[in-house]
Parts: structure tokens; C-alpha cells; sequence
């Protein structure tokens, strides 16, 4: 049967075609974005950047820094462009950056991790994160998560043909009990997927919470997959402690991070994965048919920054620190209490005590009323989780200086 005509002007014969359980219906279904007429829905996410731009409210949605990264790590890019570094790169990704990622291991954490055979490049933390839940589970198998939850987490569960649990984490310190997620890993679990430092709550896992994941993985061979994409923005002196640092996790972790948020470059997904060789081998048999490979120039580029000096990484996170206090402090004169988060790139709100309940609407009139555009954290949860978060609102906070006082000023329209 044709698909070329009017989307959906032939609905109800397709509907007879197609298994309701149909892998895009699953997905958008794990993310809710699947109505009630069957149609695919969008992020909220895409709908309030929209409304951003249509209305030139202060994008504080969606977390993309508003300035460039350290001059070295473009210059490197140019510099890959003009050498002619613009065809397809390894399978695995350049061996300058697999070397990096390597050395980046070590140096922060101890890790040793071979790059011939440990590391695998994708395009972005989310490829890596596709390529694992398809490669390792299988229908029914269970995949554990925080909530709220980065929206893709619940989306790819269900393409994968998994089941979607979680945990709660509430408002306002978004801290789990460690023996509930450690009671939540049962012989169906073949996955936890942990993100740590963690969005959109900020949270940074201790080892107490890490350390009983670790211990009930293994009571039930679980898989331990971590997204660390913001492992280096941290605040306030907290330690990140990624999850294959501890004993008896090594050899079933899968670590997966990106350069994107640390060195504001989103845009050219450049992500990577690391893990013992038959995990890693295991999901390139996946992730070759997904983009097959990725970003030529941009790989030896986020090399470079990934053996830039310790100071950079210190100043980049101090930055997001200055401007996480001085959204907070903006949001706090407008009468928001703020949950003070310990790494990343958002911090979280709650509107109730201004008269707004329900974060969804706040934010779909926050545009007109302060010129400025969040997230309902309900965005980020399921169920009775997403009634638990309902007046929570997530603002990004990894803009410059300029636009968060602005932002600052708007809100401040809200004050009652």
C-alpha cells in the first residue's frame, strides 16, 4: 500500500494495515506523545521552542547554550575541515578521538579503557543510548529509570519492544531512596539506566545510591548503562563518581557520554560509549545500521578539548554555576521556590505558590505573562509521577549573562 498521499488523509484504511503495536506507535507511545485519535503527537519541547519564536519570548526550554565553546576546540574543527577530514571516518570514530576519550578516562577517573577495542563514537549521547537498548533488550525485558526522565529513555525502551520502570525522585532535593531503586531491579530487569549528574533535576548520585544499583545488578545480572553527559559540569564541589568505578561494576557497565554539553556544541553530536569489548562489539552490531558513522571533522576537534588543561573545565563549569545563581536569584525575587541543582544546565521551579498549579499552562502563557519560556516538568514523568511534578517548571540556565538577567527582569512581572 502507497503511504505517498496527504498525511493521514487515508487513516482509517492504514489503521487497518498496520499493528497497532507498530515500532513508531511504541515509541511515540513511551515518550506520550501518541493522542488519543493515534496520531504522533510533538515534544513539548519543539512546542514551547515554537512558541519562543513566535512570540520572541527568552528561550529557556531547551537546553542549548547561547555562546561558543573554548576557541581551541573550533579552531580544530576549521582546521579538520581544511585538511580535507570530510569523508566517512572508522566505524569506531577517528582513532585521535577514541585515543582521547581513553586518555580521558584515565585521567579523570582511573579507568582503563583500550580504545581499539572499549570505545565506540556515535552521533550524540542519544545514538549510544538506541544502539544499547536495541542491541541487549528484548521484548518484555524491563529497563530502569529515575523519574523524571529524559524523555528519549522512554521513547527508546518501547522501540526496543521493553518495559518502561522508574523510580521516583521528588521535589525538592530529587534524591532516590537507595533501597527502593535497589528493590526496583528484579530478574526481569535487564537494564538500569542511570543518569548521572542527571536531567532535568540537577541531582548528582552519590555513591551509597550508586553502590546498592551495583550490588543489585548483579544479585540479578543486570546491565548498568550511565548517561554522564554532564559529568564535568559540576557545582558547589560535588564529586561525580561514574558507576564502572566501582567494584564489581566494571564488567557489566556501559558508560556513555558526549562532548556536546561540556564544550557547547551541540549541534555536532559527536557522543561515544565505553564498556567492556563484548558490550561495546555487541552494540556496534546495532549502532552500524543506525547512522553508520558520523561527524568527520568534528570528531578530532572534541579530541582536542577533551585533553584541554583542568582549568577549562573549571571555568566552563563556574560559568554555568554564575549562571545557574543568577537565574535562581531571579526566579527567587519573582516568588518561585527553586530546587538548587548540583551539575547541568537547568534548575527547577515551582509555580504553585504564584497561582499556577499546572506547570503545562504556566508555560504555555509564560510567553505573554513574563516573555520568557520554560518546561512543565510533567513533561519529564508518567502516571501518578507526572501529578506529583505538576507546578514544577524547568528553566535552562546555560545562556549568557546578558540574556539570564533579562530573563531575570521578565519574571520578575510575575511576582505577586
Amino acid at each position: 500500500m502507497s503511504l505517498g498521499r496527504t498525511a493521514w488523509a487515508s487513516r482509517a484504511s492504514y489503521s487497518r494495515t498496520v499493528d497497532l503495536t507498530a515500532p513508531w506507535r511504541r515509541a511515540a507511545a513511551g515518550a506520550g506523545l501518541l493522542g488519543a485519535d493515534g496520531r504522533p503527537g510533538t515534544t513539548v519541547f519543539a512546542e514551547m521552542s515554537a512558541l519562543a519564536l513566535a512570540t520572541g519570548a527568552i528561550n529557556l526550554g531547551q537546553g542549548f547554550p547561547d555562546t561558543d565553546g573554548p576557541a581551541e576546540v573550533l579552531a580544530a574543527a576549521r582546521e579538520a575541515i581544511g585538511a580535507g577530514l570530510n569523508q566517512y571516518p572508522p566505524g569506531r570514530g577517528t582513532a585521535a578521538l577514541r585515543e582521547a576519550i581513553s586518555r580521558h578516562q584515565h585521567r579523570w577517573y582511573g579507568l582503563e579503557v583500550d580504545p581499539a577495542t572499549e570505545v565506540l563514537v556515535t552521533a550524540g549521547a542519544t545514538e549510544a543510548l538506541a544502539a544499547v537498548l536495541l542491541a541487549f533488550v528484548e521484548p518484555g525485558d524491563e529497563v530502569l529509570t529515575l523519574e523524571p526522565a529524559y524523555d528519549a529513555y522512554g521513547a527508546l525502551v518501547a522501540l526496543a519492544g521493553g518495559v518502561h520502570r522508574t523510580v521516583p525522585m521528588a521535589w525538592p532535593d530529587f534524591r532516590p531512596d537507595p533501597e527502593r531503586l535497589a528493590a526496583a531491579v528484579t530478574d526481569r530487569t535487564r537494564i538500569v539506566l542511570l543518569n548521572t549528574p542527571h536531567n532535568p533535576t540537577g541531582t548528582v548520585l552519590d555513591e551509597a545510591a550508586l553502590r546498592a544499583v551495583v550490588a543489585a545488578a548483579a544479585r540479578h545480572d543486570a546491565l548498568i548503562v550511565t548517561d554522564e553527559v554532564y559529568e564535568h559540569l559540576l557545582f558547589d564541589g560535588v564529586r561525580h563518581v561514574p558507576v564502572a568505578t566501582l567494584p564489581g561494576a566494571e564488567d557489566r557497565t556501559i558508560t556513555i557520554s558526549s562532548g556536546g554539553k561540556t564544550f557547547s556544541t551541540t549541534g555536532w553530536k559527536i557522543g561515544w560509549l565505553t564498556g567492556p569489548e563484548r558490550l561495546v562489539s555487541a552494540t556496534l552490531a546495532v549502532k552500524q545500521f543506525l547512522t553508520y558513522v558520523n561527524g568527520a571533522p568534528f570528531q578530532p576537534a572534541i579530541a582536542v578539548g577533551l585533553d584541554l588543561p583542568d582549568e577549562v573545565f573549571a571555568g566552563i563549569a563556574a560559568r554555568l554555576q554564575a549562571g545557574r545563581d543568577a537565574l535562581a536569584g531571579g526566579l527567587g525575587a519573582a516568588g518561585f521556590p527553586v530546587s538548587t541543582p548540583q551539575a547541568g544546565y537547568f534548575l527547577i521551579a515551582d509555580g504553585a505558590p504564584l497561582g499556577f498549579p499546572d506547570a503545562t499552562d504556566l508555560c504555555r502563557r509564560l510567553p505573554d505573562l513574563a516573555g520568557v519560556v520554560g518546561i512543565p516538568v510533567a513533561a519529564f514523568c508518567r502516571g501518578q509521577q507526572a501529578e506529583a511534578v505538576r507546578s514544577l517548571v524547568r528553566f535552562a540556565f546555560c545562556k549568557s549573562p546578558a540574556v539570564l538577567a533579562e530573563a531575570s527582569e521578565r519574571l520578575a512581572a510575575l511576582r505577586p
